[in-house]
């Protein structure tokens, strides 16, 4: 059975806070990281509309390709869990992200986004599968991210994400369902109505 990725994201209005909680929990914070994804299209198919994922990742000392499929009613829960097969290719280094943009643009991908990020993932050495990640978006502000990467039961995967999401007292912070891509798309495009209505 392949791996999948089950996850469900939310608005975070405090982050300290969270951060607090997590250690107070037994969750260790690995080293923070900035993420830049450059997020990509088909010229045939809208990636936006089918929410589908093409992107190349630059994070510090490393760099990889990831693609998700395309979401329906299997991947995307009514109380905004998402579970995905997630394929990633790791580069060799750093150095390979021009090539990597490059190779997509030569296929006709078309560019969408860019989204930067800082990223701090808190674990837990008893449960190995298990992520929270907090994440600072450069003009969308800071969102958490209970992640599990299973091969087992979804249902048994949600039952513990949501075990978490209660002991970190998550349940108040808005629940999310939109890709940090579209939030940032919309964002800037509510900016131009804004610039434009004004001028």
């Amino acid at each position: 059975m392949p791996l999948m990725e089950i996850e469900r994201k939310r608005k975070l209005e405090n982050r300290e806070l969270l951060e607090q909680r997590l250690e107070q929990s037994g969750f260790v914070a690995m080293r923070p990281t900035v993420e830049v994804d450059t997020y990509y299209s088909r010229p045939d198919v809208d990636f936006l509309v089918t929410v589908e994922c093409l992107r190349v990742r630059e994070r510090d000392g490393g760099c990889e390709v990831t693609y998700k499929p395309a979401s329906d009613s299997t991947t995307h829960s009514t109380t905004g869990v998402i579970a995905k097969r997630e394929t990633n290719v790791a580069l060799a280094d750093t150095a390979q992200v021009a090539h990597a943009h490059a190779l997509l643009e030569a296929l006709g991908m078309v560019r969408l986004a860019r989204v930067e990020k800082s990223r701090t993932c808190y674990r837990d050495s008893g449960q190995p599968e298990l992520s929270v990640v907090v994440d600072t978006v450069t003009g969308l502000g800071s969102f958490v991210e209970t992640e599990i990467v299973s091969e087992g039961s979804r249902q048994e995967a949600v039952r513990q994400l949501e075990e978490i999401e209660q002991l970190l007292e998550l349940g108040p912070h808005p629940v999310v369902t939109s890709p940090y891509r579209d939030l940032l798309l919309s964002a800037q495009a509510n900016e131009d109505a804004v610039r434009t209505s004004v001028s």
